[in-house]
């Protein structure tokens, strides 16, 4: 598209929203409220182009209404891979001279980037009336996914976060199965994943020169400024550690939360309490269990239950929930206890009903496919409406994050006041439901 095409664009949106509509060409619903999407492509700006992000770069880039315009990562390692599968978008290191040069030719951003950096590159793409699609958990503090979710609704935006199974029919229809009333009102949750994204020693390994295609300052972004110590910290490991990741509970838990958090139609929990290890003011425990109050709901019994496991204190066995003795329990799931019955949802696979006899005639609904994907960039052209926004991600985030503040708290019960922002009579654990940003990379409205 040539200068002039950019230098007319606002007229062009302007004058023909009602032309194109009647001529059925999709039009973004942000048009009609005066942000600066395209009609003929969306414009799409790439943070993170490694692992998942490659991954989210090449799914969305998929969509035949998608024109990918930039393209951003630290490492070099990373994005020159990508740079050549895109070899018409525009490269760069730092995200802030991304968006800031970019400004007025994207009209969505993609963040894909480890956790502390999802909130502050999300906002400042709100803060320019960005659609925004943005990896789970969709942020590193609780603060910041009350913010996303305030400033996402206060702004009308068009926003979902990656958590691609929301979409998926056996998840679906797990949903409608629970809500059929199938297996009577939920009187508990237990959901787990045997993986252990923790650091339980107590030292730093010895400090080592970050290679020369990483940029490692702007790795650190937001968080304190430290050493690069070889293998620990990128490109995978920032997931077991407190000032970058969420670990286990945030990374599989959102996704293993998703479905029963979704059909049980919950809210901000209560309490919650965790049984850990003594922090170690490094990592995140290598196996927790967390148990949430929830209110009840249509779904659910008054004395509703949920608990988490993850790491070695994942079950498998289906005797410790009255199922079958011999039944080898899935490394990752969600299991309902209904009080007419159980629903057993493995991570990426078919769900079980027991009592298995009596439910060996029961039909669950068939749905279609969706892509997860596709569904927000169809939402930015004003077709349908993407199912895991910003005002449904935000509160599962929260409810997610909470626990992950309760494990630097172990054994003690904290109640949560969400109107007050605030837990119960415990200003310690109030002190981390956000940390200050390094100056260089605070942005408005967090």
């Amino acid at each position: 598209m040539g200068p002039a095409s950019k230098l007319s664009r606002r007229h062009f949106l302007t004058g023909m929203l009602g032309t194109v509509a009647c001529a059925g060409i999709p039009v973004p619903r942000s048009a009609a409220s005066g942000y600066r999407y395209a009609v003929e492509k969306l414009r799409t700006a790439h943070i993170g182009v490694g692992g998942m992000g490659a991954a989210d770069l090449a799914s969305i880039a998929s969509h035949a209404g998608v024109e990918v315009a930039a393209l951003c990562d630290v490492d070099r390692r990373m994005l020159e891979p990508a740079a050549a599968k895109f070899p018409l978008a525009h490269s760069f290191v730092d995200y802030r001279d991304m968006l800031s040069t970019m400004v007025d030719a994207i009209d969505a951003v993609v963040v894909s980037t480890p956790d502390h950096t999802h909130a502050p590159a999300v906002m400042w793409a709100m803060n320019h009336n960005k659609a925004v699609y943005c990896q789970k958990p969709l942020t590193h503090q609780v603060y910041e996914a009350r913010r996303l979710r305030e400033v996402a609704e206060e702004r009308a935006l068009i926003t979902q976060m990656g958590i691609q199974i929301h979409a998926a029919a056996v998840y679906r229809r797990a949903v409608e199965v629970i809500r059929s009333g199938a297996i009577g009102l939920i009187r508990e949750v237990h959901a787990w994943s045997n993986k252990n994204w923790g650091f339980d020693g107590g030292t730093l390994p010895a400090e080592t020169q970050p290679p020369r295609e990483l940029n490692w300052d702007l790795w650190l972004g937001t968080a304190t400024h430290r050493q690069f110590v070889e293998g620990f910290y990128h490109p995978g490991s920032w997931r077991k550690l407190i000032d970058f990741g969420t670990g286990t509970l945030g990374d599989m838990g959102v996704h293993i939360f998703d479905t029963p958090y979704r059909a049980l139609r919950l809210t901000a929990p209560t309490s919650v309490k965790t049984n850990c290890r003594q922090p170690n003011g490094i990592g995140h425990p290598e196996t927790v269990i967390v148990e949430y109050e929830f209110p009840a709901t249509e779904f659910t019994t008054d004395a509703f239950r949920w608990i988490w496991y993850d790491g070695s204190n994942a079950p498998t066995s289906g005797e410790k929930f009255g199922l079958p003795d011999d039944l080898r329990l899935p490394d990752q799931a969600a299991l309902f206890i209904g009080e007419e019955g159980s629903l057993l949802l493995p991570h990426v696979s078919e769900l079980q009903l027991f009592p298995a006899d009596k439910f060996a005639d029961y039909k669950p609904p068939q749905l279609e496919e969706l892509n997860h994907y596709h569904q927000w960039i169809d939402a930015c052209f004003g077709v349908g409406a993407p199912s895991a926004n910003f005002s449904y991600a935000g509160p599962l985030t929260e409810a997610l994050l909470l626990g992950v503040v309760a494990s630097r708290f172990p054994n003690v019960k904290l109640g949560w006041q969400s109107d007050e922002f605030a837990f119960v009579e415990f200003p310690e654990a109030d002190q981390l439901l956000r940390s200050a940003y390094r100056s260089e990379f605070a942005v408005e409205n967090l």
